[in-house]
């Protein structure tokens, strides 16, 4: 790039896109984040620009910006955080409802919901307005595994020079696996480009080995009440029942790491451990590749209600000791004819 070529970049974040002119090749990326600053008020420090690349990298912010190889328009990712919604993350507003908590519900605790009609009434609604954009077509005979992002598949929080980094351990095996007994939905409590965006960065939605059916937005979930804990913001799978009556509790699984989020239907849901700190936990997790083995034995079910996803690692551990048994009753079996044939050779 000439150093004295002007530069127009779009940066997409927090649902919106911005268009950052007046800069030339000569400028750094330090000037570049000061641009953004004045644009969306995201301090430097703060900004992420996930996918602006030199030699692999994330770039310093003395690096000028004639040596990245932008394209005219290009388009730039930015993950970061407002210095008053970080402020306001640490305390609630008088007045506001609070919203449910994830950590305040135990294991075994069953959470009522008032009113349980209003809701459905929501979700009927929702069946009939919400708008989905089909990715691919149901496939006959499939299951339904609907996924969240955040935490789950991708952590949303840490500092990267790639988005890469940040993506779970053994994504990509998990969806390959998975894809064989069902079909694949992204359901994320953000906007639609947010999901889009985060999609494209872990090489999801370009994948030649899977394909997701279709992604759901924060549009697409409901406000319940529940005596206990006030306020909580769910995803309804009777929206995508409604709207695909092939898929039902029977052949539904949600994996979140939320379980607020499956309130309407807790029997459906497996609360998955959530991925933080990806930098330090990365090369130790292990959650997808052992829930891609709890649904591979699961997908044989006629009917998934018979299953607490609860205890879903202590099934697993039991189906294994019931297999070794099985093997060894059958060697002894085995063994027992062989000394039975040898038997009757020798008195033969």
């Amino acid at each position: 790039m000439d150093c004295e070529v002007k530069v127009s970049l779009t940066v997409k974040w927090n649902g919106k896109e911005y268009e950052v002119n007046d800069l030339s090749g000569n400028d750094s990326v330090g000037t570049l984040k000061a641009n953004i600053y004045k644009l969306t008020g995201v301090r430097p420090e703060r900004q992420k620009l996930l996918n602006l690349k030199y030699k692999g990298k994330m770039p310093e912010d003395d690096c000028q910006l004639s040596v990245l190889n932008l394209r005219a328009g290009a388009k730039i990712m930015m993950m970061g955080s407002l210095e008053e919604a970080i402020a306001d993350a640490s305390s609630r507003p008088d007045g506001v409802p609070e919203v449910l908590d994830d950590f305040d519900i135990d294991d075994g605790e069953e959470v009522a919901i008032e009113n349980r009609h209003v809701y459905l009434d929501k979700i009927d609604k929702r069946i009939r307005t919400y708008n989905i954009e089909m990715l691919s077509e149901p496939r006959p005979g499939k299951k339904l595994l609907v996924l969240d992002i955040d935490y789950t598949l991708f952590d949303h929080r840490s500092s990267a020079e790639t988005g890469v980094e940040l993506m779970r351990p053994y994504l990509h095996e998990f969806l390959t696996s998975s894809y064989a007994f069902y079909d694949i939905v992204i359901w994320s409590a953000t906007s639609m480009k947010w999901i889009e965006e985060k999609m494209k960065l872990l090489g999801v939605s370009t994948h030649p080995d899977y394909k997701i059916l279709f992604y759901m937005d924060h549009l697409a979930m409901i406000s319940v009440h529940t005596p206990k804990y006030g306020l909580a913001e769910v995803k309804p799978l009777g929206v995508i029942w409604g709207k695909f009556p092939q898929y039902t509790p029977k052949n539904t699984i949600m994996l979140d790491d939320i379980r607020r989020n499956f309130l309407m239907n807790p029997a459906c849901g497996l609360r998955i451990a959530p991925f933080r700190n990806a930098h330090t936990n990365r090369a130790t997790d292990r959650e997808l590749l052992k829930l891609a083995k709890y649904l591979r034995e699961i997908a044989a079910l006629d009917d998934f209600g018979a299953l607490n996803h609860r205890k879903w690692e202590h099934w697993l551990h039991r189906l294994h000791k019931e297999r070794k048994e099985a093997r060894r009753r059958a060697a002894r079996a085995t063994d027992a004819d062989d000394d039975d044939s040898y038997t009757a050779d020798a008195d033969a």
